[in-house]
Protein backbone atom coordinates (compact mmCIF):
# COMPACT_ATOMS: atom_id res chain seq x y z
CA UNK A 1 0.00 0.00 0.00
CA UNK A 2 1.03 3.25 -0.91
CA UNK A 3 0.39 6.47 1.55
CA UNK A 4 0.85 9.99 0.98
CA UNK A 5 0.10 12.00 3.71
CA UNK A 6 -0.14 15.93 3.24
CA UNK A 7 2.11 17.95 6.07
CA UNK A 8 1.00 21.40 6.07
CA UNK A 9 4.04 23.91 7.82
CA UNK A 10 2.41 26.01 10.19
CA UNK A 11 3.08 28.90 13.18
CA UNK A 12 3.88 27.04 16.52
CA UNK A 13 0.63 27.53 18.81
CA UNK A 14 3.02 29.24 20.78
CA UNK A 15 3.97 31.78 18.83
CA UNK A 16 2.93 35.58 18.53
CA UNK A 17 1.16 36.37 15.65
CA UNK A 18 1.37 39.41 13.49
CA UNK A 19 0.44 41.20 10.34
CA UNK A 20 2.15 43.47 7.77
CA UNK A 21 1.34 45.53 4.76
CA UNK A 22 -2.07 46.47 5.89
CA UNK A 23 -2.76 43.74 7.81
CA UNK A 24 -2.94 41.62 4.36
CA UNK A 25 0.34 39.37 4.64
CA UNK A 26 1.54 37.06 8.12
CA UNK A 27 4.63 38.40 9.65
CA UNK A 28 6.73 35.21 9.71
CA UNK A 29 9.72 36.71 11.85
CA UNK A 30 10.37 35.28 14.91
CA UNK A 31 7.98 33.13 14.34
CA UNK A 32 8.74 29.19 14.91
CA UNK A 33 6.59 26.74 12.46
CA UNK A 34 6.10 22.82 13.16
CA UNK A 35 3.90 19.98 11.62
CA UNK A 36 0.27 21.05 11.64
CA UNK A 37 -1.23 19.23 14.85
CA UNK A 38 -3.90 17.27 12.55
CA UNK A 39 -1.45 16.19 10.02
CA UNK A 40 0.83 14.82 12.99
CA UNK A 41 -2.28 12.42 13.85
CA UNK A 42 -1.98 11.36 10.24
CA UNK A 43 1.16 10.94 9.97
CA UNK A 44 1.81 8.50 13.13
CA UNK A 45 -0.84 6.14 11.49
CA UNK A 46 0.63 6.27 8.42
CA UNK A 47 3.79 5.21 10.54
CA UNK A 48 1.56 2.23 12.14
CA UNK A 49 0.53 0.77 8.44
CA UNK A 50 3.98 1.11 7.69
CA UNK A 51 5.61 -1.39 10.32
CA UNK A 52 1.97 -3.61 10.67
CA UNK A 53 1.24 -3.65 7.11
CA UNK A 54 4.35 -3.04 5.08
CA UNK A 55 3.08 0.46 4.15
CA UNK A 56 5.32 3.11 2.33
CA UNK A 57 4.74 6.35 3.48
CA UNK A 58 5.82 9.73 1.66
CA UNK A 59 4.72 13.27 2.91
CA UNK A 60 4.29 16.00 0.41
CA UNK A 61 4.25 19.97 1.12
CA UNK A 62 3.28 22.85 -0.89
CA UNK A 63 5.95 25.73 -0.39
CA UNK A 64 9.06 27.07 -0.25
CA UNK A 65 12.52 26.27 0.63
CA UNK A 66 11.60 27.45 4.79
CA UNK A 67 9.04 24.55 4.58
CA UNK A 68 11.83 21.60 4.03
CA UNK A 69 12.79 21.69 8.09
CA UNK A 70 9.10 20.47 8.58
CA UNK A 71 9.22 17.97 5.95
CA UNK A 72 12.53 17.00 7.55
CA UNK A 73 11.37 16.24 11.20
CA UNK A 74 8.35 13.98 9.02
CA UNK A 75 11.58 12.45 7.63
CA UNK A 76 12.73 11.89 10.74
CA UNK A 77 9.82 10.38 12.65
CA UNK A 78 9.92 7.83 10.14
CA UNK A 79 8.65 8.59 6.49
CA UNK A 80 10.17 7.02 3.48
CA UNK A 81 10.44 10.07 1.12
CA UNK A 82 9.33 13.45 0.73
CA UNK A 83 7.68 15.90 -1.59
CA UNK A 84 8.02 19.59 -1.69
CA UNK A 85 5.75 21.28 -4.57
CA UNK A 86 8.06 24.93 -5.11
CA UNK A 87 5.12 27.15 -4.66
CA UNK A 88 3.65 29.47 -2.44
CA UNK A 89 0.82 27.48 -0.40
CA UNK A 90 -2.05 30.32 -1.82
CA UNK A 91 -5.69 29.73 -1.05
CA UNK A 92 -7.12 26.12 -0.68
CA UNK A 93 -8.07 25.22 -4.48
CA UNK A 94 -4.55 26.17 -5.27
CA UNK A 95 -2.68 23.71 -3.00
CA UNK A 96 -5.59 20.78 -3.82
CA UNK A 97 -4.41 21.40 -7.33
CA UNK A 98 -0.92 20.86 -7.08
CA UNK A 99 -1.30 17.82 -4.47
CA UNK A 100 -3.90 16.22 -6.87
CA UNK A 101 -0.97 16.21 -9.37
CA UNK A 102 1.79 14.12 -7.10
CA UNK A 103 -1.03 11.97 -5.76
CA UNK A 104 -2.15 11.18 -9.62
CA UNK A 105 1.06 10.79 -10.93
CA UNK A 106 2.25 8.53 -7.78
CA UNK A 107 -0.62 5.90 -7.89
CA UNK A 108 -1.27 6.22 -4.21
CA UNK A 109 -3.65 3.92 -2.70
CA UNK A 110 -4.58 6.29 0.74
CA UNK A 111 -4.17 9.60 1.23
CA UNK A 112 -4.31 11.33 4.86
CA UNK A 113 -4.37 14.63 5.29
CA UNK A 114 -5.29 17.18 8.28
CA UNK A 115 -8.54 17.63 8.47
CA UNK A 116 -7.77 21.47 8.68
CA UNK A 117 -4.43 23.44 8.95
CA UNK A 118 -4.47 25.37 12.45
CA UNK A 119 -3.31 28.48 10.88
CA UNK A 120 -6.36 29.57 8.38
CA UNK A 121 -8.78 26.58 9.09
CA UNK A 122 -9.95 26.42 5.42
CA UNK A 123 -10.60 23.01 6.00
CA UNK A 124 -11.26 22.83 2.02
CA UNK A 125 -8.49 20.80 0.80
CA UNK A 126 -8.82 17.30 1.41
CA UNK A 127 -12.17 17.41 0.00
CA UNK A 128 -11.28 18.96 -2.87
CA UNK A 129 -8.17 16.37 -3.13
CA UNK A 130 -10.81 13.27 -3.34
CA UNK A 131 -13.07 15.56 -5.41
CA UNK A 132 -10.05 15.82 -7.83
CA UNK A 133 -8.15 12.62 -8.14
CA UNK A 134 -12.05 10.60 -7.89
CA UNK A 135 -10.91 8.95 -4.79
CA UNK A 136 -13.47 8.44 -2.18
CA UNK A 137 -13.41 10.87 1.01
CA UNK A 138 -13.73 10.45 4.40
CA UNK A 139 -13.60 13.72 6.95
CA UNK A 140 -13.55 14.33 10.57
CA UNK A 141 -11.53 10.52 11.04
CA UNK A 142 -10.57 9.62 13.86
CA UNK A 143 -10.14 6.05 13.59
CA UNK A 144 -8.93 3.94 10.43
CA UNK A 145 -7.76 0.55 9.44
CA UNK A 146 -7.04 -1.22 6.26
CA UNK A 147 -7.73 -4.25 5.08
CA UNK A 148 -6.49 -5.26 1.49
CA UNK A 149 -8.62 -2.40 -0.77
CA UNK A 150 -11.00 -1.99 2.07
CA UNK A 151 -11.15 0.68 5.00
CA UNK A 152 -13.75 0.86 7.82
CA UNK A 153 -12.82 4.43 9.33
CA UNK A 154 -14.91 6.21 11.80
CA UNK A 155 -15.38 10.13 11.88
CA UNK A 156 -16.84 12.73 14.27
CA UNK A 157 -20.64 13.49 13.64
CA UNK A 158 -22.62 16.14 15.78
CA UNK A 159 -23.37 14.32 19.16
CA UNK A 160 -21.49 10.92 18.31
CA UNK A 161 -19.94 9.36 15.82
CA UNK A 162 -20.22 7.84 13.03
CA UNK A 163 -18.40 4.51 11.18
CA UNK A 164 -18.38 3.78 7.49
CA UNK A 165 -16.73 1.17 5.32
CA UNK A 166 -15.46 2.05 1.79
CA UNK A 167 -12.74 0.88 -0.48
CA UNK A 168 -9.12 2.03 -1.57
CA UNK A 169 -8.21 4.66 -3.33
CA UNK A 170 -9.49 7.09 -0.46
CA UNK A 171 -8.82 10.08 1.40
CA UNK A 172 -9.36 11.13 4.28
CA UNK A 173 -9.53 14.39 6.62
CA UNK A 174 -7.47 13.34 10.10
CA UNK A 175 -7.90 15.09 13.71
CA UNK A 176 -7.17 13.99 17.12
CA UNK A 177 -8.36 10.88 17.70
CA UNK A 178 -7.00 9.09 14.59
CA UNK A 179 -4.12 7.87 16.85
CA UNK A 180 -3.63 8.90 20.64
CA UNK A 181 -1.34 12.25 21.99
CA UNK A 182 0.84 9.58 23.39
CA UNK A 183 1.20 7.82 20.29
CA UNK A 184 3.01 10.66 18.97
CA UNK A 185 6.29 10.34 17.87
CA UNK A 186 9.66 12.77 18.61
CA UNK A 187 12.57 12.49 16.09
CA UNK A 188 15.27 10.54 17.98
CA UNK A 189 19.57 11.40 16.96
CA UNK A 190 19.28 8.37 15.09
CA UNK A 191 16.03 8.65 13.16
CA UNK A 192 17.57 12.83 12.47
CA UNK A 193 20.60 11.32 11.45
CA UNK A 194 18.78 8.76 8.53
CA UNK A 195 16.60 11.85 7.51
CA UNK A 196 19.37 13.36 6.56
CA UNK A 197 19.92 10.63 3.77
CA UNK A 198 16.33 10.06 2.93
CA UNK A 199 15.05 11.55 -0.32
CA UNK A 200 13.54 14.94 -0.71
CA UNK A 201 11.92 15.79 -4.23
CA UNK A 202 11.33 19.38 -5.02
CA UNK A 203 9.01 19.33 -8.08
CA UNK A 204 7.80 22.11 -9.54
CA UNK A 205 3.82 23.35 -9.72
CA UNK A 206 1.50 22.62 -12.36
CA UNK A 207 -0.41 26.16 -14.03
CA UNK A 208 -2.99 26.84 -11.60
CA UNK A 209 -4.09 30.31 -9.83
CA UNK A 210 -6.14 30.83 -6.36
CA UNK A 211 -9.46 31.24 -7.00
CA UNK A 212 -9.32 33.57 -3.68
CA UNK A 213 -7.22 36.48 -2.25
CA UNK A 214 -6.87 37.32 1.56
CA UNK A 215 -8.21 40.78 1.93
CA UNK A 216 -7.30 41.43 5.87
CA UNK A 217 -6.59 40.11 8.95
CA UNK A 218 -7.82 40.74 11.93
CA UNK A 219 -6.61 40.00 15.33
CA UNK A 220 -8.94 39.14 18.19
CA UNK A 221 -10.13 42.32 20.16
CA UNK A 222 -8.16 42.50 23.35
CA UNK A 223 -9.96 41.50 26.48
CA UNK A 224 -10.93 44.67 28.76
CA UNK A 225 -9.65 44.97 32.78
CA UNK A 226 -11.40 43.06 35.34
CA UNK A 227 -13.20 44.84 38.01
CA UNK A 228 -12.45 43.38 41.62
CA UNK A 229 -15.31 43.25 43.57
CA UNK A 230 -14.93 42.58 47.52
CA UNK A 231 -16.87 38.94 48.15
CA UNK A 232 -19.06 40.92 50.83
CA UNK A 233 -20.29 44.18 48.63
CA UNK A 234 -23.38 42.32 46.82
CA UNK A 235 -24.96 45.20 45.99
CA UNK A 236 -22.00 46.38 43.83
CA UNK A 237 -21.90 43.18 41.92
CA UNK A 238 -25.50 43.40 40.99
CA UNK A 239 -25.14 47.02 40.21
CA UNK A 240 -22.09 46.17 37.56
CA UNK A 241 -23.84 43.16 36.36
CA UNK A 242 -26.95 45.09 35.53
CA UNK A 243 -25.66 48.39 34.30
CA UNK A 244 -22.05 47.09 33.33
CA UNK A 245 -21.90 43.90 31.52
CA UNK A 246 -25.96 43.61 31.20
CA UNK A 247 -26.10 40.44 31.75
CA UNK A 248 -29.02 40.20 34.38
Amino acid sequence: MKILVCISHVPDTTSKINFTEGDTKFDTNGVQFVINPNDEFGLTRAMWFKEKQGASVTVVNVGGPETEPTLRKALAIGADEAIRINTEATDGFAVAKQLSKVIQDGGYDLVIAGRESIDYNGGMVPGMIAGLTNANFVNNCISLEIEGTNATATREIDGGKETVTTSLPLVIGGQKGLVEESDLRIPNMRGIMMARKKPLQVVEPVATEAETSSVKFEKPVPKGAVTLVAPDNLDELVNLLHNEAKVI
